[in-house]
Order: structure tokens, then sequence, then C-alpha cells
């Protein structure tokens, strides 16, 4: 079990800001998030798309903002749990015990849910055989790239994921890349760099085909895709990787006992607690008179969510509000010279 001061569930920007506000404070702790990398909807929905609502910044792209973000947390050298769900939360004297998916465990008298509008979830494949081999053979994500190596690799999408993985893992693979349509909608320079990789036979492009059906009992040998002119073709895969996007959903969160209202959490704003000791909401999954869906919101949020957070990991401490520009153990924190 891994012990923390807080846990946090959701690493788009106001979860990463979280992190830098209990740093500051002396405060350690977990990230948890279903995607498989940080960034949230600033990385999966509009990377290139500009933001013009941080301050001191005119402006910036979703991938800038997560990039500066995960730079300023990199002094306090914080655990990333990524490609996992929070599953089950219980209380346990004054600590709060969570499990994800894969059966990893936590414990902290903190948790702050930065989940956004709620948890990314892969839009599966639809085949019912499909399920078998999930998270064996078939992935919607790549969280050890290692091990697809020398491999034979089927992957499904159209998009900046699809292609991406379809490049970097060229290098050491045998790829198919699929897709439903004869165009890409992903970055031109990727696909570019495709088109060169399928000249030098590293990369199979079929398009327009779809997943027709997965053949094999215990383990996966080969797959059948299927051309909009009907026409079946065969091909042996060791591995399915499915990019074909993402969906939003509250997910287990309905079963923690917080008292949600039309999919937000309604919390305190002196300290954005839930009706849950112990448990906090920032970011787009709260509810308050006056709320405003926007990140620089999610960072006030934050900052107050971590200073309730130092009463209860540090309970017989007093709180002392020192200004960043002005506190030797901030600077030291951040290896930064005054």
């Amino acid at each position: 079990m891994i012990k923390t001061d807080a846990i946090i569930i959701g690493a788009g920007p106001t979860g990463l800001f979280a992190v830098h506000q209990l740093g500051i404070i002396g405060l350690k702790c977990e990230v948890i998030d279903n995607l498989d990398r940080a960034g949230g909807q600033c990385i999966e929905l509009y990377p290139d798309k500009p933001i013009y609502d941080i301050p001191g910044i005119p402006e910036c792209t979703g991938e800038d903002l997560t990039n500066g973000l995960l730079n300023q947390i990199k002094p306090f050298k914080t655990n990333f749990h990524l490609g996992q769900r929070v599953e089950e939360i219980k209380k346990e004297n004054n600590f709060w015990i969570v499990k994800t998916n894969n059966g990893n465990l936590f414990s902290a008298p903190n948790i702050i849910i930065a989940g956004g509008v709620g948890s990314f979830e892969p839009r599966k494949l639809s085949l019912k055989e499909a399920e078998k081999f999930e998270g064996k053979q078939i992935f919607y994500s790549v969280t050890n790239k290692n091990l697809f190596k020398n491999k034979k690799i089927s992957i499904f999408g159209g998009g900046d994921s699809a292609l991406d993985w379809a490049l970097e893992l060229s290098k050491s693979n045998e790829i198919t890349l699929i897709h439903r349509r004869n165009d890409f909608r992903g970055a031109a320079h990727t696909l570019s760099e495709i088109k060169k990789k399928e000249k030098e036979g590293k990369i199979s492009i079929k398009t327009p085909y779809n997943l027709k059906s997965i053949l094999g009992d215990k383990a996966m040998s080969e797959i059948e895709i299927e051309h909009e002119d009907s026409k079946v073709e065969k091909i042996k895969t060791d591995y399915v990787l499915s990019f074909f996007g993402l969906i939003m959903k509250l997910g287990p969160i309905v079963n923690w006992g917080l008292n949600i209202n039309n999919k937000t959490i309604p919390v305190d704003t002196e300290n954005f607690q839930t009706n849950k000791e112990g448990i906090f909401a920032i970011g787009d999954i709260c509810t308050y008179p006056g709320k405003l869906k926007l990140i620089l919101s999610g960072f006030h949020e934050g900052a107050l969510a971590a200073r309730a957070c130092f009463k209860r990991a540090r309970p017989n401490e007093t709180y002392r509000f020192e200004f960043t520009t002005a506190s030797k153990s901030i600077h030291d924190r951040l290896g930064l010279k005054k």
C-alpha cells in the first residue's frame, strides 16, 4: 500500500497545479489518471488549440500548458499512476483507502478530485470477442512500449494517437495501420512520415477497412478486416492497438457517497471540500454559486484545497502562510536560490 499526504485523481491542468500547491507547503501526493499521459482535456481534446485565459501568458496551446505545469512540479518528484481508474474508496479512521482497477492501494488523509467533467475512457472495439483479449493482446493505450517489441501490431484509428504510435512502434515492429476512411485526421507532418515508412515497407496502410472478426481461442492469432466493398482480408497479428477516441463518464465516482448533482459535485468555497470530510473537488467537476469553468478558476480552487489538506495531513502543526517570493523554505523545496 502506498501511503502519502494526498491522492489527486486527475492529471489535467488543475490536478497538476494542485501537485505544485501541495509541494510548496511540504506535502507529498500521488496522482492517478485513467489516461496514459498527463494533461487531461488539454492534451486529449485540444493539444493545438490556443488558450487565452492563463494569467501572464497571452496565448499557449494545451500541450504547452501541460508541459509547463509538468516542468513546474519536477522538484517534487511526484509519482504518476497513469492508465488506471479509481474503482473504490473507503474510510479507515482518518484515512481514505483508494483502490484502482489494477489492484493498487493507496492511503491518505486527503483526496483531491480533479477529474474535469468526468473520467475519460477509451471507445472500445464493438466486437464481443474482443473482451477476452483486452489487457492481454488488445489495448486502448500504451503504458509500456517494450511489451510490443519485435511483434506484429495492428493499429486501428485515424487520429493523432494512432499515427503517433504507428510511427513510434514501427522502429522495432511490423505495423499495419487500419482506418475506416481513406483520409486521416492526424497531424500532416506525422502522416507524411507514415507515408515514408510505408514506402520503406515498415508500415502497411489499410483503408477504408473495419475490424470484422478476431481469430483465436486462448490467444489471438489473426484478425479479419473488411473493406467497404465487402472484401475480407486476414492479417496475422500479435497485438491490436485501438484508438477510436475517448468518451467521458463519471464512472465509479457515483458510488462514493458524494452528493453529486447534475454530474457535478457541490463544494464549500472556503476549502472546496465535498460532503465527505477529507475529499475535495476542484476544476470542472465541482460546482458552487458563481462557478466559472475556467482553468484559472481551477488553479484558485486547488490552492485553497491544498491548504485544507495541510490541516488534515499535519494536525499537530500550524500552517503558516508564506509568500513564495520571500520564503526560504519554499525556495529550498524548489531548489532555487533566493
